[in-house]
């Protein structure tokens, strides 16, 4: 084949460019329908020509992918940035290079079919029994700023959304074989007739579908939600303010909002508004008593805040491998320490209730496999960093005996994981988040839209309250009803509306994942034992 390297080149540019746009740029989602096309052509190009070492033509594909979807990671951490890039294309390369040796063993559309179910399958591992997660590239997310065309993911989900991207691309690419090897000229007229109504209805039905599931009139009881968004450089935030300025900042922001009537209210504050509050001891922490001085003026509120919370826990052994020894005291018990990420609820009452949050971040909050790592990096030699500890089960906070789902930043990347909240009765869904440690970049708005897609899946409004932005109040069907500016200090004053009803999606979970794993089984094993 002459001027391989060009052409190929050239298709995996046009990979990039398609996969890209659905995250990069606003309604753009349905780019990914077709996204996956130059991907299989070099694939078929490379299998046609007997291209050897295609691996690393396939690994550079996802690697720029990645790169391009994903660079702003570095402005939080390059080594890890980096090091996300790189791990999750190479398990995409994996993913692809597995197809190519089923397609050896098989023929036909089978390889494909496989190629489908392995990925969706794989997304289902990373987005429900993985510690070394990272899911922001799960096909299912292109749709989150185009979420006009899946209103269904009610019913089935981010899943859905993936199989529908595999399904439009797989059957451009099967018409577009069909085309260049002359087959189509051997169909009879039912087959042709067959193919061509196929390919639009692959396309266009999923859209018409999301027509017809057009959310009913506003139904349950209103909640006014209160929200503030106090703009703190995270980097400074611990340097430059003391923990007495930043809550004088966020209750004077909150003072601002008209508190005459007298109907309850949710407040939020971000992610880690506060720091070093012990959870049995809560109430005595510096910003519950100024926090309590706010609701004694405005006892309608309730206050939903996150806190780097300290738990203590006197036992002769490590009650989990992350935790931090204390040492002996003197009274002879020794003493644990157990750090979370966490959400804590309020009210004039002075009862705490915390929810610590369960998905943590690679590196930064959670060591993976602990019991082989931690005792690794302590073998090596290299201080050990505490982590956070998740709460096991997931949780609801009440809201004067109204549950509410808080997910914690990273958590709101996950669907079937944040319906696990309204399976325990959540009315809402509240995401407090600090978005600011990526800077300007698409990082933040693609997490905000992500909760756009949380929003359909599990038929709750969203409240969202970000440290720097973007806060925003969100409708069942994905809709931004309101937000704030970028990096500006700003309070959010508005209404949603509590639900009980559950979408199919809450009350079955991710069906397409489970099916996926279960056709990527069958057929692995399938190709495993089959002759050559």
């Amino acid at each position: 084949m002459k001027n391989r390297g060009g052409i190929f080149l050239g298709l995996i540019v046009t990979f990039t460019l398609l996969m890209s746009l659905p995250w990069l740029v606003p309604h753009m989602g349905w780019t990914a329908l077709v996204g996956m096309v130059p991907l299989l052509v070099m694939e078929r190009l490379a299998t046609e020509h007997q291209v050897k070492h295609f691996w690393w033509y396939h690994y550079s594909a996802f690697v720029l992918w990645n790169a391009v979807t994903t660079w702003w990671v570095c402005e939080a951490t390059v080594g890890g940035g980096i090091f996300a890039v790189l791990a999750n294309a190479l398990q995409m390369s994996v993913i692809f290079g597995s197809f190519r040796w089923v397609k050896r063993r098989t023929t036909g559309v089978l390889p494909y079919l496989y190629l489908a179910a392995a990925w969706m399958a794989w997304e289902r591992f990373y987005l429900s029994s993985a510690q070394i997660s990272w899911p922001w590239l799960v096909l299912g997310n292109a749709f989150a700023d185009t979420t006009g065309l899946v209103q269904w993911y009610s019913v089935l989900g981010h899943s859905g959304g993936s199989l529908w991207v595999w399904a439009c691309n797989l059957a451009l690419f099967g018409m577009m074989v069909a085309l260049s090897d002359g087959r189509i000229s051997r169909w009879n007229w039912k087959a042709g007739l067959l193919a061509f109504n196929a390919l639009p209805l692959v396309f266009f039905g999923p859209m018409i579908w999301s027509l017809c599931l057009r959310e009913k009139p506003e139904e349950g009881t209103p909640l006014r939600v209160v929200i503030g968004q106090p703009d703190f450089d995270p980097y400074q935030k611990f340097e430059s303010l003391t923990q007495a300025q930043q809550d004088a900042r966020y209750i004077g922001l909150l003072e601002r909002a008209d508190w005459n009537d007298p109907q309850p209210a949710l407040v939020l504050a971000p992610e880690t508004f506060t720091s070093r509050m012990y959870t049995d001891d809560a109430a005595s922490h510096e910003t519950s008593r100024r926090l309590q001085a706010f609701l004694h003026r405005h006892p309608q509120a309730t206050l939903l805040f996150g806190a780097s919370t300290y738990e203590r826990i006197y036992a002769p052994t490590a009650p989990d491998p992350c935790a931090y020894d204390m040492g002996t005291l003197q009274d002879g018990r020794h003493l644990w320490i157990l750090m979370h990420n966490s959400a804590v609820m309020t009210d004039t009452s002075g009862r705490y209730s915390l929810y610590h949050k369960s998905k943590l971040v690679i590196g930064t909050e959670l060591t993976p496999y602990p019991r082989f790592f931690i005792p690794l990096e302590k073998m090596l030699g290299g201080p050990y960093m505490a982590k956070d500890v998740g709460q096991p089960e997931i949780g609801c906070l009440p809201m004067r005996d109204i549950p509410i789902g808080a997910a914690v930043c990273y958590e709101s990347v996950y669907g079937d994981f944040c319906a696990g909240y309204v399976r325990k009765g959540a009315q809402l869904l509240a995401v407090i988040t600090n978005d600011a440690w990526w800077g300007n970049t698409p990082g933040y708005r693609q997490h905000l839209n992500f909760s756009r897609l949380r929003a359909i899946e599990t038929g709750r409004w969203v409240a969202r309250c970000a440290n720097t932005g973007i806060s925003a109040i969100i409708d069942p069907r994905g809709r931004i009803v309101s937000q704030t500016p970028w990096w500006e200090p700003a309070l959010l004053d508005g209404t949603v509306y509590l639900r009980t009803r559950q979408t199919f999606f809450v009350r079955y979970g991710d069906i397409v994942g489970r099916i996926s794993v279960l056709l990527f089984l069958l057929m692995g094993i399938a190709a495993l034992v089959r002759r050559r």
